[in-house]
């Protein structure tokens, strides 16, 4: 057996991206690459394109003879920059990351990077595995149309690009089959499925119509979502069907509706708070998570505010905070910006008060049953995505009925009920 070692895939950013690193690895060990690491990379903000060249620097020195082919995001947007790096052997684009062609042969070219912004459709990519996951995700869409002035993604992504219900189905009936339990339906902006394609269908009818075609799948959940295009459809998924996960993923980016304004967003405070109560309604046990911005150019103490009362306001409880990172190219670059030490303590600050409601929410689960997707080390998340450790020996993979018995730190403890 060979002591050279297999293809590498290091995933930053999103689930996106983590869906897309596990078509990138079955692509590349097809085609046989050896010693090769490819870094899936993230352009949201600057840290994460730092965090990205840190680990391509690292990985140089620790495995000097190996091959470094850097992808995603942050080398869709600047290939030349990634190019020049000395550690780096090769880059390749967003669309070229995902086609097998792209991993086979000899590539004398050091960067292979095309237009996205001509791209007009998205195929469904079949993956049989997620290697040290219990859940799986599937790509339904890609790209997006809106402009929204402080992200720089759909110029990493291109415009909106649906994939056919039939290509999903096709691909959860694969990962039903080699054992997933749950399944994260992902893309750079769900809610804006179905417009592309013929008929255009919307994200909660094609998520109906996935269950009924895999009746077998016990648990489906939705990532990011935008509340300002959440469809009837949708909204009656989540009033009658259990296996939709009560869990929702907003993304809100702000609680001031001059901030909200200025971002471009679609909606208002008043919207966000109202899309929340609407579906607690519907769905009483449903939980919130959100996608937050501290420091935004012109945000006032009292605008900030206005962002931190939306976390009551909403019931939020699983918060992604992030300090206002100015991309070069979008809108929102070229406004006054606030100093970084106000954006990072805004953030503190925000993260602190996500931090509050998390545990506060857990301790209201002390005592109820949940049915627990074990990932790993007796450990995994409830419906509502708590993470639960589990007192007893559980099957990575299993669905385990559970009695919340107590909360250790930022997570419950819960027996076999």
């Amino acid at each position: 057996m060979s002591d050279i070692p297999d293809v590498e895939v290091q995933t930053f950013g999103c689930r996106l991206n983590a869906f897309e690193s596990e078509v990138i690895r079955e692509h590349a060990r097809a085609a046989g690459c050896a010693n090769t690491v490819i870094f899936n990379t993230c352009a949201v903000t600057g840290e994460a394109e730092r965090q990205a060249r840190q680990a391509i620097r690292r990985l140089r020195r620790e495995r000097p003879d190996a091959k470094i082919v850097v992808t995603g995001c942050a080398a869709q947007l600047d290939p030349d920059k990634y190019a020049a790096l000395p550690e780096v052997d090769r880059v390749v684009g967003n669309i070229e990351k995902m086609a097998a062609e792209t991993w086979c042969g000899e590539h004398p070219q050091a960067v292979e990077v095309t237009d996205i912004m001509a791209v007009r459709e998205t195929a469904a990519h079949l993956v049989g595995d997620f290697a040290g996951r219990a859940r799986a995700f599937v790509e339904i869409q890609q790209g997006c149309d809106h402009r929204c002035t402080f992200c720089i993604i759909p110029f990493a992504r291109g415009n909106n690009r649906s994939v056919p219900i039939g290509g999903i189905v096709e691909q959860v009936r694969r990962l039903v089959e080699n054992g997933f339990r749950e399944v994260v339906l992902t893309g750079v902006d769900i809610t804006g499925y179905g417009a592309d394609l013929p008929g255009a269908p919307t994200l909660g009818g094609m998520a109906r119509r996935l269950l009924a075609a895999v009746p077998d799948l016990p648990r489906l959940r939705l990532s990011s979502i935008d509340p300002a295009e959440a469809d009837r459809d949708l909204m009656d998924l989540i009033a009658d069907e259990p296996r939709l996960m009560p869990h929702l993923h907003l993304s809100l980016q702000a609680g001031d509706d001059m901030i909200l304004k200025r971002m471009k967003r679609r909606h208002s405070r008043a919207q966000a708070v109202e899309f929340c109560a609407a579906v607690r309604k519907l769905r009483p046990n449903a939980a919130f998570g959100a996608d937050l911005i501290a420091g935004f150019p012109t945000e006032t103490e009292a605008m900030f505010e206005n962002s931190l009362g939306l976390i009551a306001d909403c019931g939020l409880t699983h918060l992604h905070v992030f300090p206002f990172s100015a991309r070069a190219g979008a809108p929102a670059a070229k406004m006054p910006q606030l100093p970084a030490r106000l954006r990072k303590a805004r953030a503190a600050r925000l993260r602190s008060a996500g931090e509050m409601a998390f545990r506060g929410w857990l301790d209201t689960k002390i005592g109820a049953e949940v049915d627990v997707l074990i990932e790993k080390d007796n450990a995994g998340y409830s419906e509502d995505f708590a993470p639960v450790q589990m007192t007893g020996a559980a099957e990575p993979g299993a669905i385990m009925h559970a009695r919340v018995t107590a909360r250790d730190g930022d997570r419950l403890v819960a027996g076999a009920a």
